[in-house]
């Protein structure tokens, strides 16, 4: 990825994370809205449990709010309120709105990604080696993340 998150408030936390920083450690970002079913069903659960899964491991949970519909109802006002309700602990961007009227936000846009929910996980290099669009299955999340966990600690 030649882009890091381009992010106009971090919530949940007191630093604006980048991938830049946070290279050395396994980074998982969802991006979602919070007006999607897919995200508030099964993207976000799946996001928070990995949250506190990951605690003390080489890795940092993500979220990027990245809105490309229904703009004025979703806008930072709500996603607090959203935030509180679902009781979501991990930093989550607010991604940067598209340039000179694009609906797509600016991060969504370099990314590449297709909607909401995706996800994408970085290794400890920096290197992107999953970028998936749906909802994605926790068997073969947890496989893939004990892999890229387990590159890590044999080097």
């Amino acid at each position: 990825m030649k882009t890091d998150l381009q992010v106009s408030r971090w919530l949940n936390t007191e630093t604006s994370p980048s991938l830049a920083a946070l290279r050395g450690q396994l980074v998982v970002v969802h991006a979602f809205q919070m007006l999607c079913p897919a995200c508030v069903s099964h993207g976000l659960p799946q996001t928070q449990r990995l949250h506190q899964q990951l605690q003390g491991q080489a890795a940092q949970v993500l979220g990027l709010h990245t809105v490309f519909e229904h703009h004025e109802a979703m806008g930072e006002v709500a996603l607090r309120a959203f935030i509180h309700e679902y009781r979501l602990t991990f930093p989550i961007g607010i991604d940067r709105p598209g340039l000179e009227g694009d609906p797509i936000p600016q991060t969504m846009r370099a990314w590449g990604l297709r909607g909401t929910p995706s996800l994408l996980i970085f290794d400890a290099q920096g290197r992107l080696r999953a970028h998936e669009f749906g909802a994605v299955d926790d068997l073969a999340l947890g496989l893939l993340l004990g892999q890229l966990l387990g590159e890590m600690s044999s080097t």
